[in-house]
């Protein structure tokens, strides 16, 4: 089990679920716009937002952000330590910096003594196009072992001034890279991992290469908080995360919709159904519910019978069922009301 930092009042490690992360696209200066983004972020399910800081006057508007933002607030720093130094002053929650990038031991026990003062995290961010030169010698390009020396560096850096709240990410734009590089990190160190494939692409592309590889080490047990990168709407990244860990069980809260890929034997537009039972599901929690959407009444149930609740289509009539056993038919028409009117009563059970 890795060792447990906190943002703000998020755990991260040491045996807490797995947190959802985001990252701001607003200008940071804007406090407005930006505060108006953390509040979609926070009402689609995100835990922990990161703003990036260009700038001193970025800097100085994460005051009023972080007075006023319903999540914890990262700061994310590259070179300049006084920025973060300033970012710290202004309450932030958490700061991603890599310490080897700032200047010397002075500005890094600086960094190390202001955040120790506020009792908040650091996070070691490595990516492909970040690791060292020496390293990239070595190991003869950004390969995962390299993305690991390179994150362990940092974090030696760190710990010389007895600095532990340490939090690692080592990515790459490639799935296979990545997984090999959080699995070395896994076996060689207990500091809690942020996941992520970086420069994923787009929603549907960056989805599945983050399913892919974030899903994937989430099966393994390795990982404690969670980014997908998309080239899109950031609260776009919430949904593909609650996604991925409804997909590995590793989400205790909220509505898993399973349904068959349909047949020849398929009488109802299952397609159309189970889409709008996801629309109508996505913001309903309280509770783990397992939901299917089955297209034949004559398999359905049986097949779907480790469900909690589903449907199954048949011809003009359809099949309303509780673990395997029917509860009633139902008209076609009415299917997706009658499962709704259910669900809603099992989350107030």
């Amino acid at each position: 089990m890795t060792r447990q930092i906190s943002a703000g009042p998020v755990k991260i490690g040491g045996g807490a679920p797995v947190s959802i992360q985001s990252m701001t696209n607003t200008d940071t200066r804007d406090a407005a716009a930006t505060l108006a983004q953390i509040e979609a972020l926070a009402q689609a399910g995100c835990q922990i937002v990161r703003c990036a800081v260009p700038d001193h006057e970025a800097a100085r508007a994460l005051g009023e952000i972080c007075e006023k933002s319903p999540l914890p607030v990262v700061a994310d720093i590259h070179f300049d330590y006084r920025l973060a130094l300033e970012s710290i002053a202004a309450g932030v929650s958490k700061v991603r910096i890599n310490p080897g990038n700032i200047g010397g031991d002075d500005r890094v026990h600086a960094v190390v003594q202001a955040a120790r003062s506020k009792g908040i995290p650091i996070r070691i961010g490595v990516n492909s196009g970040s690791v060292e030169r020496e390293i990239l010698a070595r190991y003869g390009g950004p390969t995962p072992d390299a993305l690991v020396a390179s994150a362990l560096y940092h974090a030696r850096l760190l710990e010389k001034f007895d600095f532990y709240d340490i939090c690692l990410s080592m990515k790459s734009s490639s799935v296979p890279d990545t997984m090999r590089a959080y699995l070395l990190a896994h076996e060689q160190t207990d500091y809690p991992l942020h996941l992520g494939v970086t420069e994923a692409g787009t929603e549907y592309m960056g989805t599945i290469k983050s399913a892919a590889g974030i899903g994937g080490l989430l099966a393994l047990d390795v990982g404690d908080t969670i980014r997908v990168s998309l080239t899109d709407d950031p609260v776009r990244e919430i949904f593909a995360a609650q996604a991925i860990l409804k997909a590995v069980g590793r989400n205790d809260d909220g509505i898993d919709v399973v349904a068959c890929p349909t047949c020849g034997r398929t009488r109802i537009d299952l397609i159309g159904i189970a889409k709008e039972v996801e629309r109508r599901v996505a913001g309903l929690h309280g509770k783990k519910l397992k939901v299917a959407v089955m297209g034949c009444a004559v398999n359905g149930p049986g097949e779907a019978r480790e469900a909690d609740l589903g449907i199954a289509g048949g011809d003009g009539v359809g099949l309303l069922f509780r673990k395997g056993e029917i509860l009633r038919r139902v008209p076609q028409d009415q299917l997706v009301d009658e499962l709704m009117q259910e669900i809603q009563f099992e989350l107030e059970r």
